[in-house]
């Protein structure tokens, strides 16, 4: 499902026109970045936790060549699916 697929499915859903469900999806991802780069975690319940983890830096190989590598720390976004959703699936 892409993101337009997902739009008419709220929009179906909710018994709203596709404009104010596109507005309402891109209002509830936009909350969802933000509390995330403030270092929140967001938890639906019922559905999941969102959360940011700091991968540390670590060292790799260079596949063309076989040369070893560092990469650097970063901080990535996670997703853990509720008890719900894990028993629905």
């Amino acid at each position: 499902m892409n993101k337009t697929e997902l739009v008419e499915k709220i929009a179906a859903n909710a018994a709203i026109s596709k404009v104010q469900a596109k507005a309402a999806l891109e209002a509830g991802i936009a909350a969802v970045k933000e509390a995330l780069v403030a270092g929140d975690k967001v938890q639906l319940v019922g559905f999941g936790t969102f959360a940011i983890q700091e991968r540390p830096e670590r060292e790799g190989v260079n596949p063309s060549n076989g040369q070893k590598i560092k990469i650097a720390a970063k901080k990535v976004a996670k997703f853990k699916a509720g008890a719900e959703l894990a028993a629905a699936l």
